[in-house]
């Protein structure tokens, strides 16, 4: 496939890891990624800090670094901001971002960091969405040419959390945290539905998913894959990437309803994979 080609649905570009510079060179190269940020100005990159925890539970910070330096050499007319809104009731995402090395990352690398559960919303309709006929986001999402950057992990609830269930940071508390231990409880109902219905109204236009090591029985405890997965993935179509990455995980994504609804909506569960 020539570079410049628009990727088809359901195309998943994936590359062995060696050092986070060199395997996301090879991976954002194949993929294009530089040819779709041509006509855009502002670049939203979403980790996944659900906590306060090291990876792999949250994304990588180094991972987030080399990114950076890639999209200021690739797309240099793009302001880059990193954004996040943390689950934890007990503390707010700037804490998240000071623990993990994120406040210190932005002050070295000259870029904004976002508390997504602080910023201005707007509030959004459609009356076809059973689970959110109205939801509130923040207003950053639609201006923004938004760059998932997800780990690969399961969890209770929702089978998986890969790059549509990272949405879910993006969600405000003050409208759904409703009570709830935590910052986005009111996701938990029905919330498969829930994870479909906020990626009709915004999903990412790009994922890079860490797949380096992963952790398939739960997203904040128990083990880590051994061997580890070793790999990197990304693509422009979410679907296909989550149905890839919960196929790596050994789940069928045909079983996990939040893909299996999104499947022929937002991409295609039946990804093809090109191998860097």
């Amino acid at each position: 496939m020539q570079i410049s080609e628009k990727p088809k649905k359901g195309t998943v570009f994936s590359t062995d890891y060696t050092s986070w510079d060199k395997s996301l060179k090879i991976l954002l190269e194949k993929s294009g990624l530089a040819d779709a940020l041509k006509n855009r100005k502002k670049i939203l990159l979403k980790p996944n800090l659900v906590e306060a925890f090291k990876p792999p539970i949250t994304t990588p910070v180094a991972l987030i670094g080399s990114l950076v330096d890639w999209l200021r050499e690739m797309a240099p007319h793009c302001s880059v901001m990193i954004g996040e809104g943390c689950g934890s009731a007990q503390y707010d995402t700037w804490h998240v971002f000071k623990q993990l090395g994120y406040t210190q990352l932005a002050a070295d690398k000259k870029i904004d960091l976002l508390d997504l559960n602080e910023e201005r919303c707007i509030a959004r309709k459609n009356k076809d969405y059973p689970r959110f006929p109205k939801i509130f986001l923040p207003a950053v999402l639609f201006d923004c040419f938004l760059l998932s950057v997800p780990v690969l992990k399961a969890h209770s609830l929702a089978e998986v959390t890969l790059t549509m269930k990272n949405m879910m940071g993006t969600a405000p508390p003050e409208h759904y945290q409703q009570g709830g231990h935590w910052k986005k409880a009111s996701f938990h109902s029905r919330i498969h539905a829930a994870i479909f219905d906020l990626n009709r109204y915004r999903t990412p236009d790009f994922t890079i998913l860490d797949a380096t090591v992963g952790m398939p029985e739960a997203h904040l405890w128990g083990p880590v894959c051994k061997p580890a997965k070793n790999k990197l993935a990304a693509g422009f179509d979410p679907v296909a990437i989550d149905a890839w990455g919960a196929t790596l995980l050994d789940r069928d994504w045909r079983a996990i309803d939040h893909i299996r609804l999104a499947d022929g909506v937002l991409g295609s569960g039946e990804f093809t994979e090109e191998r860097c």
